[in-house]
């Protein structure tokens, strides 16, 4: 995969990706990708299935570097600082830049509640209080709250699939992240709970844009084009929260997409845009 994407000179860009390459060992999977993401906004990442659109949120907070032989060359910045700069804690930076996977992964042996804080225990708070009000906060935010409050105690792994992934959706909010980078967290639950998720998503940009501290960027992929679709768009197309820039990307791909897939991308990004419009 390969692609430069360059963000309207208006636009402040939170992060900022310059001539990265990612290696398997010795194949190169990602090449030459410069672009910049805009803070304050939902990014997407369209692309057919395995061009390297996991592999690529992976290099934006250094979870790649969890996976034998694998190495980059070039620079991820975030707020103008270089995330592989030697000095550069890898823990820090996913404290700041969360991620919720496509398969939900709560902590199985751990309460719903003990999940939400997981991270913040490992940053050394353990304040009663100041737990107890993370957990509702981000459970609220999360859409889980009224579900589980009254059985914080029981496994995160007795939760059905969506409440699952909501339960790793308020995990990333709870350290109080500026980058939320989210895996296809919609590919393994029902429609509706897809449309449900969705409109979280537009919420939580809403709701974070105007704090001291805001999530920035949503960032996640879509498997957007059908396997037979080798002269359609790029094989990654990173599309901002615009009506109009995705009117103009969906009215590209219209005939390049299949008709299921392109009502399901309508529908998607319909939601989605209405939070930066």
């Amino acid at each position: 995969m390969d692609a430069k994407v360059e963000t309207p000179v208006d636009v402040k860009p939170k992060l900022s990706v310059r001539d990265l390459n990612f290696y398997y060992g010795g194949f190169r999977a990602l090449k030459n990708i410069s672009l910049d993401i805009p803070e304050k906004k939902v990014t997407s990442f369209i692309g057919p299935s395995g061009c390297g659109k996991t592999t690529f949120l992976r290099t934006l907070n250094r979870m790649h570097e969890l996976a034998r032989n694998a190495s980059i060359t070039g620079k991820v910045l975030v707020d103008g600082t270089d995330i592989y700069a030697s000095n550069v804690d890898p823990v820090l930076v996913r404290k700041k830049i969360g991620m919720v996977f496509q398969k939900p992964n709560p902590f199985p042996t751990m309460s719903i509640y003990d999940n939400v804080v997981a991270g913040l225990k490992l940053t050394g708070r353990h304040k009663r209080k100041e737990l107890d009000e993370v957990v509702e906060k981000t459970l609220v935010q999360a859409a889980l709250w009224d579900e589980v409050k009254d059985s914080l105690k029981k496994s995160g792994a007795s939760l059905s699939g969506g409440q699952q992934q909501r339960l790793c959706i308020a995990r990333a909010l709870a350290t109080r992240p500026s980058v939320i980078l989210l895996d296809e967290p919609a590919g393994g639950v029902n429609p509706t709970m897809i449309h449900y998720l969705t409109e979280r998503i537009r919420e939580l940009n809403r709701e974070h844009r105007g704090l001291d501290e805001p999530t920035d960027v949503l960032a996640f992929p879509v498997d957007g084009l059908g396997p037979a679709a080798g002269s359609g768009p790029p094989c990654l197309q990173a599309v901002s929260a615009s009506p109009a820039s995705i009117r103009a990307w969906l009215s590209a791909s219209a005939g390049v997409l299949k008709p299921s897939v392109l009502r399901g991308l309508r529908f998607s990004f319909a939601a989605i845009s209405s939070s930066s419009a």
